[in-house]
């Protein structure tokens, strides 16, 4: 499939089976995931393969909603802040950048293997911390729900490309 095919084919999915992710398809997610750009190609971001069955209770205190727990596997990207790279005119540091492109990197090497996600922002980073127990200076940056999905895509609302695009200085 090409890839405007691939992004098209992806949505957030909210219920999933229960059956297992096989260990190859999970490997080549996190291939993907491994050789996502990041800036300088730091690299700093570390993930975590959560089994839901085995953690279900820390999950649900992380993140409430029921589906987040449907899938066989939770995967947690996570930034190392101090590993990132920081832009020198104004000390941005770009750890929340690069742990994204990884977890975009994810959520389309899913889609094209035939598996569901739904990026959650919206969780609690404390109870992540101590949950998942966390070192110092290792941050959750985002998390998905890894499975095959029990649900269909809804139609999709975007931006007209004229709403979002401009060509040249403002």
């Amino acid at each position: 499939m090409d890839f405007l095919e691939l992004v098209r084919q992806r949505y957030s999915v909210r219920a999933y089976k229960p059956d297992p992710v096989e260990d190859e398809k999970l490997q080549l997610i996190l291939e993907a995931a491994r050789l996502a750009p990041t800036a300088a190609n730091r690299q700093p971001f570390r993930i975590l393969v959560i089994p839901t069955a085995e953690h279900r209770a820390v999950l649900q205190q992380i993140y409430s909603q029921k589906w987040f727990v449907d899938a066989p596997l939770v995967l947690c990207v996570c930034g190392v802040e101090a590993e990132a790279w920081v832009r020198r005119h104004d000390g941005v540091n770009y750890v929340d950048v690069d742990a994204a492109i990884v977890m975009d990197h994810i959520v389309l090497a899913a889609t094209s293997l035939g598996l569901g996600t739904c990026w959650i922002g919206a969780f609690n980073p404390d109870a992540a911390h101590e949950g998942l127990k966390l070192p110092s200076g290792i941050d959750p940056v985002a998390f998905t729900p890894l499975g095959y999905p029990d649900d269909r895509p809804s139609p999709k609302r975007r931006k007209e490309l004229s709403d979002i695009v401009r060509y040249g200085p403002w």
